[in-house]
């Protein structure tokens, strides 16, 4: 992963080229939204660490694209929209504690942690769920999810994939991993 996280101008006009290129080819996942707004919102000055953020999700397989509106907080979402799982990010268990727990074959990482390091979060149920309205994911990977506290405590997590046109959720220890697993992550922007 990237130490620093300050972008030159040449990374942000390219991660700006693939992130319009991306949403134009896609205008399924944003009907209703103008790529002119999502630039202003992409601005240096003030979208330094979300650019940066966006690059580490692009940079380790995501494909992040556009995705919808929080008129709430007047946020674009961002969400990782890559076929399958991000493949820079598989092979990890849930979180550190699973990961200190494990006494052999330890996975380099834990998905929360990266998702921390990258400035994002990793998809609630909810969020994967509204995500397979947009296209078809993890049709042959699964991905980590939020998992809510009283399963983390009982020692499991939560992943999800598409199967048979349907959206499954399912369960694990969390100290597992796949080298079919990882994660999505979203950020607002």
């Amino acid at each position: 992963m990237a130490k620093n996280k300050e972008l030159n101008p040449e990374q942000i006009e390219e991660l700006i080229r693939i992130l319009k290129n991306r949403f134009e080819k896609n205008m399924n996942r944003h009907q209703s939204i103008e790529w002119s707004s999502i630039q202003e919102k992409l601005n240096p000055e003030y979208a330094a660490k979300k650019l940066w953020s966006l690059l580490e999700m692009e940079r380790t397989g995501g494909e992040p694209d556009v995705v919808g509106y929080d008129e709430k907080t007047g946020e674009y979402i961002f969400v990782d929209c890559s076929a399958e799982s991000p493949l820079d990010r598989r092979s990890v268990c849930y979180d550190r504690e699973a990961l200190e727990s494990r006494k052999k074959f330890k996975p380099e990482n834990n998905a929360l942690d990266m998702a921390a390091d990258m400035g994002i979060k990793i998809l609630s149920e909810e969020q994967y769920r509204a995500l397979q309205q947009v296209g078809n994911f993890d049709t042959k990977t699964s991905s980590w999810i939020i998992t809510p506290p009283d399963i983390r405590n009982l020692g499991g997590a939560l992943f999800c994939d598409r199967r048979y046109n349907t959206v499954f959720v399912y369960h694990n220890g969390a100290d597992s991993y796949y080298a079919a697993r990882g994660f999505r992550g979203v950020l607002k922007v």
